[in-house]
This record gives structure tokens, sequence and C-alpha cells, in this order.
């Protein structure tokens, strides 16, 4: 029996998919040598290198191994680039592979998956292989670690230049005064989750029926210029704006502003063009944030978020108002799975797909805007939300319970939404990413809400 007759996989698609993610992940790092990939630049970010024998390694663990119970393709590789086995700060310090050694093993675990799916092998668990969730699965993770390559590229004390396919994105909206815009978004219920064929991860599961109070939302992400008045009023030094643990950690990291931007003066190359003004990087960018006001704010960490939210006199939506806001059509009475619609994400709609190497101005797709007319919900920045990360009501746990249920818990916070940095099918509006509060490194913005 043919694989596509066993689970309705077409095996060409999948290679094809597979191809073109490897294709993206090696294009990223075409611009870095050697010393740079295998160094550890911050502690929180891995070793680039090790990034990409994880991707490999994942790969032949869920294909090769799982799937069809191959020996490994190298021997202790399994153990290097076990994430939970080796914490990041010590990732460095790992005996990692050379080039040529990354190389090859690549090249020898995309053979094997190759294999394994001509043969149709299911590791006598059909589940992984129907409708192709296991490659999926795959080809997602490779496409969220090149999320994190770009983290890492951004973080470089000297920024490479983007590779020439740098995407152009769209000039500053011409729409009038867009600052502080609100929607209002009616009580009721809504359902919730993941609804349709395809695969979704297990945290996205199962579609549920959620009441919400009546709120307005942020029709655009929060811009730079906007935060921007947050600095210049003393933002960072006003106590009373800040949770307990969000003061706590704005005075042991001295936070003065969102990561990336820095004080012209402190830059003594450029500093002498432009004063006194704060100056914003993306990837290998630099522009005083006066010229760039209009694109959402990133790199700031949910406790500077929360703050601004005060400073505003708002607060930030919980998870369940972001996706009732992004994705309930009220007319249909049903859940779309993109903001505006079935289509595909296309650049006509949303700044992704990574390319662009920045955010896009708030007001640049409203071809992109929801049911309720919020707009760039997907793509420019992850967005903070209030809620902690957990399973919906009926969670279950599939293929394991590491992706998701070993880190439910009070301890990390749900980011909704994607960023520029974020490959399409990641994009999906039920995704939810979490990460600890304190974290900055991400491409994370945030948007208003407030009691209705």
């Amino acid at each position: 029996m043919k694989l596509e007759e066993l689970a309705g996989i077409d095996r060409e698609a999948v290679a094809a998919r597979f191809e073109q993610v490897r294709r993206r992940t090696l294009e990223l790092i075409s611009v870095l040598d050697w010393a740079t990939l295998r160094r550890q630049h911050i502690a929180i970010l891995s070793p680039m290198v090790w990034d990409l024998g994880h991707i490999g390694n994942f790969e032949e663990l869920w294909i090769g191994q799982r799937l069809a119970g191959l020996p490994p393709v190298a021997d202790g590789y399994q153990r290097m680039f076990d994430p939970v086995a080796n914490p990041r700060p010590t990732r460095e310090k790992l005996p990692l592979p050379t080039g040529d050694e990354l190389t090859g093993y690549l090249t020898r675990v995309r053979e094997q998956t190759l294999a394994v799916l001509e043969s149709g092998a299911d590791g006598g668990d059909q589940r992984l292989v129907a409708d192709g969730l296991v490659y999926e699965m795959v080809a997602e993770h490779e496409e969220q670690h090149q999320e994190t390559l770009l983290q890492c590229m951004q973080v470089l004390a000297d920024p490479p230049y983007a590779p020439a396919s740098r995407r152009s994105l769209p000039s500053a909206a011409a729409r009038g005064a867009l600052a502080g815009e609100m929607v209002v978004v009616p009580a009721g219920s809504f359902r919730m989750g993941w609804q349709r064929p395809g695969f979704a991860y297990d945290n996205e599961l199962p579609p549920h029926d959620v009441e919400v109070a009546a709120f307005a939302i942020g029709r655009f992400p929060v811009t730079h210029g906007e935060y921007l008045r947050f600095v210049a009023d003393g933002g960072y030094r006003r106590r009373e704006l800040w949770s307990e643990p969000g003061w706590a950690f704005r005075e042991q990291e001295g936070l003065e502003a969102p990561r990336h931007w820095v004080a012209a003066r402190s830059l003594g190359r450029i500093g002498s063009s432009f004063g006194e003004t704060w100056l914003a990087r993306f990837m290998d960018r630099i522009a005083p944030v006066e010229e760039v006001a209009d694109l959402p704010v990133v790199h700031v960490c949910y406790w500077e978020a929360d703050a601004y939210a005060r400073w505003a006199g708002k607060r930030l939506p919980t998870e369940a108002e972001w996706e009732k806001a992004a994705l309930w059509d009220p007319r249909a009475g049903r859940a779309r799975p993109w903001p505006w619609g079935e289509e595909a994400p296309d650049a006509s709609r949303t700044n992704l797909d990574q390319l662009g190497f920045a955010p896009a101005p708030a007001g640049a797709y409203p071809a992109g805007a929801s049911a309720y007319g919020v707009e760039q919900l997907v793509g420019d920045c992850w967005e903070w939300t209030s809620s902690d990360f957990g399973g919906y009501p009926g969670f279950e746990a599939y293929p394991y319970d590491d992706y998701s249920k070993t880190w439910f818990g009070s301890d990390y916070k749900v980011l909704r939404g994607s960023s520029w940095a974020t490959r399409p099918a990641v994009a999906r509006g039920t995704f939810r990413n979490w990460d600890y509060p304190i974290r900055r490194q991400i491409f994370a913005g945030f948007r208003l809400a407030e009691d209705r």
C-alpha cells in the first residue's frame, strides 16, 4: 500500500516542503562565519551550531528512530542536542561538531528521512503519520528555530548584513492619527482553539467555548513612537508603574529602554550625528527612534509591557481576549484560521516570513484586519498577554510531554500573533508562544486593552 493511501500524505509535497525549509535555514546563516556560529553570544541563546545540530537531531529522532526504528546516525548526538539534558548556558562547552561534521550529519539525516517517507513506516502509531502530522511537526520545529537563529543574529555586537533577498516593506501608512486607537469587542462567548483539519500543536487543542466580558483592544500594537513617550516621561524610573517582580528585574538589569535601543551619545562613531536621541537597531539597520516611530515596538519583556500599560491607564489583554479579537467572526458565528479569513498569509495582509528583517508601520496592512477591525495581529511582533501558560480544558499531551505540558504554570506568560521573523505555517491564529516574563531577545511587543 502506498503511503499516501495509508495516511493521506503527499510524499512529493512533504519532500518539497522539507527542501524549502532547509534552504531558508541555510540562507539565513550564509552571512555568518564559523566562529560566529560556534560562539555563545548570550547565555539565554544557544550557539547557533547547537541549534543547527538540534534541528537535525529532532528530525532524526522523530522520523528515523520513532517511525522506522533505525539506529542513531551519529554517536553521542542524541545526548548532545537534548535541550533538557543541556540547558542553554552549558551548550558552548559541549564538543559541538565542526562545520564539515555538521553538514555531513544534516545530509545523512535528510537522506534517511526521505527513505522513511518513501517506505511509509509509522512506528506502530498511525496517528503520527495521519495527514502528515509528524512531518509537519518536524518542518515547523525547524522554522521555529529559524526565528531563534534570527534572535541570535540580532544580538550580535556587529550584526551581519541581512541576506540579499531582503524584502521591501510598506512605507509609513498615511491613515491619520493611529496612536491609542481602540476597538470595542462586545461581550459573549466564542469558540477558542484550532478547529480545522491539518496540523496544530497539542496546546492549541481542544477547541472549547469561552465567555468573554466586553472589552476594548488596541487597533494596532504599541509603536516605537508611543513607547518613546513612556521612556521620556520617566517610565523606567517610576516605581509605581511596575509590579514587584518587574521592578526587581528592572533594577537588577538597569533597564532604561527596550533591548536594542541605545543612546546615540554612547555610540561614538555616530553619536555626534544624532545628539542625545535614542537609536533602534533592526539587524544591520540603525535609525533614530523618531524615524521609525510608526513601527511596532519590539524587544520588550512582559514586565516592560505591563508597566507601559499602567502608565497608559490600561492593561494587557488576556489570551482569550486576544484570540476573540483576532479570529472570531461574529456574523458567521465561527472562528477564522487567520484574522482576515480563510486565505493563506501573503504580503498584502501581513509582514511575515523573515525577509523584511523589521516590523512594518502601523496601519500598513488594512487588508489583514480581523472581523472586528483589529489590525496587524499576525506578523510584525509577538504580543504579550496577561495569561499564564496552561492547557485548555480536556488537554491531551501528544505526541510528547516536553513540547507543552512540561512548561505549564505561572512561570511563563503566553504570547500570541507571530513576528516578522515567523514563517507562515507557524503563524496560524491559534498558535501559542510562551516564555519567561523577563525575556527581551524575542521579537515581542504588545497591544493594550481595557474593560468596557
